[in-house]
């Protein structure tokens, strides 16, 4: 299931099955957490089994300069942070920076802060409504369809919700379900079950368990809902692909037929 041992929550897309029976072919959509603790080995697996042809980065600048990713050789790196650092408002639904250099620590102390919790709760659903975020996801969708050879893989800090998100539009792309979106979102919290049980454990309230799970690990509650909202927002999943996202028929054609068999 996971694939470069070094790498959090590392995982290929390859073998999905479509609801037309069609199957994702293995080795050319990859999704993780950052290259920054990169082994030698791994690297030279995206490189020489893989051929990683683009490497997609969604994190912040400060998470950028303060683990930087190391290169596989041959790829092409591409910033496109899913978070618009310039807007206070956007800020306002985000954790304080400083809360990421110890996230178990800093939880186990505000899991119960009101606010901390609307931030969980909001989390998805804020990114894909934000403006800023679409552009982004626009970006690495088109990107994708505009790389003809080797694999992409694509990442955040821990490769579970901002990569989480463009793996569900991705899939989406191909001709995914949501079932299939959400068998695929659910599989982090295989990765970070200890993370997250660790976490409970510091925490008594069912709200405090929701901040937990959301942020430790992943929330398929709060993920459905950003579904729900694009689905009401925009009257289907296509529709957003085709809208904010860009995406056109013939670009969706092109990648059901480059990545499925």
């Amino acid at each position: 299931m996971f694939i470069l041992p070094s790498l959090a929550n590392a995982r290929d897309l390859g073998g999905n099955i479509m609801p037309d029976g069609r199957r994702i072919k293995s080795g050319l959509l990859l999704r993780g957490g950052d290259l920054s603790c990169a082994s030698a080995e791994d690297l030279a697996t995206m490189s020489q089994k893989y051929h990683v042809a683009k490497v997609f980065d969604f994190r912040t600048s400060m998470e950028v300069r303060r683990a930087p990713d190391l290169e596989v050789e041959g790829a092409r790196n591409i910033w496109l942070p899913a978070f618009n650092e310039d807007n206070q408002t956007m800020a306002a639904m985000s954790l304080p920076q400083d809360a990421y250099l110890d996230l178990p620590h800093w939880l186990a102390a505000h899991a119960s802060d009101p606010m901390v919790q609307r931030v969980a709760s909001h989390l998805y659903t804020d990114m894909v409504i934000e403006e800023f975020t679409q552009i982004q996801y626009a970006g690495f969708l088109q990107n994708i369809v505009n790389t003809e050879d080797g694999a992409v893989y694509w990442h955040c800090s821990q490769g579970k919700d901002r990569t989480g998100i463009g793996a569900a539009f991705l899939l989406a792309a191909l001709g995914a379900d949501r079932e299939l979106i959400m068998k695929d979102y659910e599989l982090s919290n295989v990765f970070y079950r200890k993370d997250v049980e660790e976490g409970y454990a510091s925490v008594s309230t069912q709200e405090e368990r929701e901040v937990i799970l959301t942020f430790l690990g992943v929330n398929s509650r709060y993920f459905a809902a950003a579904l729900d909202l694009i689905d009401h927002t925009y009257g289907s999943m296509h529709n957003f692909l085709t809208g904010p996202l860009l995406l056109s028929d013939e670009d969706m054609k092109a990648l059901q037929d480059r990545y499925l068999e």
